[in-house]
């Protein structure tokens, strides 16, 4: 999950990026950012009514968002494209220009920001709105390559000529600062790398992300269907053989919790409001709820009508927890206190950001909460990320970042619990797990969940392709609210810490990602379709020991099935690679004279004849050990 920053000054507070990070912006997003300014060089060129918003560096590439009488298409990229190659060859340096906030009122009045310096155009609304949202005192800049003038942050590279290869990539619309009350805009995209060989790599690797979608293959395989129309938006419908990948990694996580010392609970889907507005969750999440159900309710008991509760399906699992904490007296010899559940939560994500498996509406959680003391958090929150680390090896998962994430002082009370020391000490107390450990990570302000600091595990699958897999997270404000305590050594009643962690997020994110990641090529264990029994010929003895064969592996728990169709091996064993079956078990008369298998396996063909007791062997060794 890239951040967004060295845009040309933007719509909004939440927007705006500090100078300090515009600073910090990457090599390579500031050759494309530089990119952005000569694209709109050129088509400014090509048509001068063209009006600028802005066009930040985005992840691989950047946008330019403009207003135009010539509605852009593909078809114009060649031109634009050639406009932009002769904008580089002039090498035309990257001025500066500081101004104050009076000159750049006027001169977005007289058209002459977003535009050449030759050519004024029309007054623009987009510049004068940019100018207001910068906050008094801080620096007002423009940027000029040859006759281009535009208001921006920077920084850029030192010269048009420094751009490397580049190309358009896309024409979309979007709403100017992304609100539909807001004129609609053309948004062209394009890409930028320092070398013809590193765009190439790109391009190839965006087909081979293609070809690897989680939609597609999703489909494909027969893992799992979306069905707006009946089920709804978001709620992906789990097929048999996309349920066993379920299962599996669920299976993983609980192997896994229980050799850790976590113990498990089961939390209901709903819960009273009281719940939420106790946590903390409905002032600072609700937009990301389902609506709520008013239902009459006679818990309260008593005589007379029941009276209205509202109910709320649950967005997430640590509420209940608490209370799970809460149900019985607690001592400080019970801590840390490990409580796991795949719980399946419910949120209302908007319809806009739906996508396939990666954004969906109902999800079913990893998760667990670990309440401990302040002196066992860096041992309880270091074996969290070891237990990542073990789940890379398990997957293949070689490259790896925690991102951190900090709050803002500025917005204690609004967006974070005001409680400013604990922000500190928690902070510090992670960023030392992580410092001690050598684990890698970044460090990003102002992105910490309302109750505290916050992992997000940032991986990248073997095209190359980044995900945020999971979170880990300390909480030290809402058991607070809950009144959750443990009577500690001196025999006075304190408050735990806990610790979120979901290391294999979510079924739906994980299972898009591994989707991808193996391009539906699933290693042994974790395969819907485990091995597939294939006869070369229809003949009763030869069926009768293919038989046996699978009876045998399902005795041990093998996802098997068998092709014994009077058709010719190679089309069974075309079928079979088609459908991803991992191990093709291929007998014969002289295997079944022999007491053995053909051993064939996707993607690697023909691995020979080998004793049958040999093969079941291996078989059940690489899903025990779970290899990859």
């Amino acid at each position: 999950m890239s951040e967004t920053r060295g845009n040309p000054v933007v719509g909004s507070a939440a927007e705006r990026k500090s100078l300090q990070d515009r600073a910090q912006m990457s090599d390579l997003e500031r050759l494309r950012h530089s990119c952005a300014h000569v694209m709109a060089t050129a088509i400014l060129r090509l048509w001068p009514d063209a009006q600028f918003a802005y066009g930040p560096p985005v992840e691989n590439g950047f946008y330019y968002d403009l207003e135009c009488s010539h509605r852009i298409t593909p078809e114009d990229f060649p031109r634009i494209e050639e406009e932009m190659r002769k904008e580089i060859e002039a090498n035309h340096p990257f001025e500066r220009i500081e101004v104050t906030r009076e000159q750049a009122i006027q001169d977005a009045l007289r058209g002459r920001l977003g535009a050449l310096s030759d050519r004024p155009g029309q007054p623009s609304r987009y510049k004068l709105d940019l100018i207001q949202q910068i906050p008094e005192g801080e620096p007002i800049t423009y940027y000029r390559n040859g006759d281009f003038v535009d208001l921006c942050a920077g920084p850029h590279v030192a010269s048009t000529g420094e751009i490397g290869a580049f190309k358009l990539t896309g024409v979309a619309s979007a709403y100017y600062k992304g609100d539909a009350r807001n004129p609609q805009l053309q948004r062209i995209y394009g890409t930028a790398f320092r070398t013809r060989e590193e765009l190439e790599q790109y391009f190839a690797m965006l087909e081979e992300a293609r070809k690897r979608d989680h939609r597609k293959l999703g489909q494909e395989l027969g893992l799992f269907v979306m069905d707006p129309e009946y089920v709804g938006p978001g709620l992906p419908l789990w097929l048999p053989r996309g349920a066993v990948i379920c299962e599996e990694l669920e299976k993983l996580a609980k192997e896994t919790e229980f050799r850790a010392g976590y113990v498990r609970v089961k939390t209901p889907h709903v819960a009273r409001e009281k719940m939420y507005v106790t946590s903390g969750h409905l002032p600072y999440y609700a937009d990301s709820m389902f609506p709520p159900m008013e239902l009459g309710d006679d818990a309260e008991g008593g005589a007379g009508e029941a009276p209205r509760v509202r109910y709320y399906l649950k967005a997430m699992n640590c509420p209940h927890h608490h209370r799970i904490f809460a149900a019985e007296p607690r001592s400080y010899r019970d801590l840390p206190l490990r409580l796991a559940e795949y719980g399946t939560c419910y949120r209302y994500e908007q319809s806009g950001e739906l996508f396939g498996l990666m954004r969906v509406r109902c999800l079913n959680m990893n998760d667990a909460h670990i309440y401990c003391t302040p002196e066992q958090f860096a041992e309880e929150f270091n074996a969290v990320n070891q237990m990542y680390l073990e789940y890379f090896r398990i997957f293949g998962i070689e490259r790896y970042v925690m991102r951190f994430s900090t709050h803002d002082p500025a917005r204690l009370g609004e967006k974070y619990v005001n409680e400013p020391e604990l922000w500190r000490q928690t902070e510090d107390m992670v960023r030392q797990v992580l410092k001690d450990t050598g684990i890698p990570y970044v460090e990003v302000p102002n992105e910490a969940a309302f109750y505290g600091p916050k992992i997000d595990v940032q991986v990248w699958s073997v095209i190359g392709r980044e995900f945020t897999l999971a979170t880990n997270q300390v909480d030290f404000a809402v058991p607070k609210r809950f009144g959750l305590v443990y009577r500690d050594r001196d025999n006075t009643d304190k408050t735990p810490l806990c610790i979120h962690r979901a290391p294999l997020g979510t079924h739906e994110r994980f299972i898009g990602f591994l989707i991808e990641h193996y391009a539906g090529n699933f290693p042994l264990w974790l395969s819907p379709e485990q091995v597939r029994v294939l006869t070369v010929s229809d003949d009763a003895a030869l069926r009768e020991y293919a038989e046996s064969l699978v009876r045998e592996l399902r005795d041990h728990f093998v996802r098997v099935s068998y092709d014994f169709e009077p058709v010719p091996i190679r089309a069974k064993i075309a079928a079979a690679e088609a459908a991803h079956v991992h191990t093709m078990l291929v007998v014969g008369p002289r295997d079944r004279a022999a007491g053995q298998v053909s051993v064939r396996v996707h993607g690697k063909g023909n691995l020979g004849a080998r004793p049958r007791a040999e093969v079941i062997a291996d078989i059940l060794a690489a899903i025990r050990e779970r290899r990859p």
